[in-house]
């Protein structure tokens, strides 16, 4: 199957990389993330996590800034709506996506996946196609106890150390979480392994997104 690339070597893409809660973003596309930046493309990015109370934002600004350390440039961004009460607080965080889209204009946007059954979550996903409807989107996927992954139809290969250094960097910064029963480096690494056999990934290991609208150029 032929692969698209997102950014050739020299290239300049920006993204703009959208979470409920301080984890999210790299669980879901740590690895696409790390690899990206690790290619040569000029790669700027704004990261935004909606829900970073207290240890939390911590956590959330430490971990971005490991991430995005070959980021041609990096804006990291945390607010403070309340954890669990995304859908109840719509109308203050459909007010702050409008702003945020009057400062940035990406090229690509990683977000939650809208079949995801947390409902900050889907809320999220649901006001990033509600406010940015001429972009690139690209739904990330989230294991949890609920038991809710889907069909995905986007698959980025990832290389064994890459995907290793996405595990080190959530086990460094995550300390709030380690006593989560699914919190831990199995369940990463079974959820890659599984995407990297769906999509012959050659070094066994894949992050997937849905895509729900694509254009190609020919």
């Amino acid at each position: 199957m032929k692969a698209f690339q997102l950014a050739a070597p020299g290239e300049r893409l920006s993204i703009l990389c959208l979470g409920a809660h301080s984890d999210d973003i790299e669980i879901g596309a740590g690895a696409t993330i790390l690899g990206l930046l690790s290619r040569g493309a000029h790669v700027d990015v704004h990261w935004c996590v909606l829900s970073a109370p207290g240890e939390r934002e911590r956590e959330a600004r430490e971990s971005a800034k490991n991430f995005l350390v070959q980021a041609a440039s990096a804006v990291i961004e945390t607010m403070p709506f309340r954890d669990g009460f995304f859908p109840e607080q719509g109308e203050r965080i459909k007010s702050w996506f409008e702003e945020l889209k009057s400062r940035v204009n990406p090229d690509l946007i990683l977000t939650h996946r809208r079949d995801d059954l947390h409902q900050d979550h889907r809320e999220v996903c649901r006001l990033t196609w509600n406010t940015f409807r001429d972009h690139s989107i690209l739904e990330y996927e989230i294991p949890k106890w609920d038991g809710d992954l889907g069909n995905p139809n986007v698959y980025v290969p990832v290389s064994a150390r890459t995907l290793q250094r996405k595990f080190d960097l959530l086990k460094a910064h995550f300390g709030s979480q380690r006593s989560k029963q699914w919190f831990d480096e199995e369940t990463f690494r079974g959820l890659a392994r599984l995407r990297g056999m769906e999509c012959r990934a050659p070094e066994r290991y894949a992050e997937a997104f849905v895509a729900r609208k694509l254009a190609l150029e020919l």
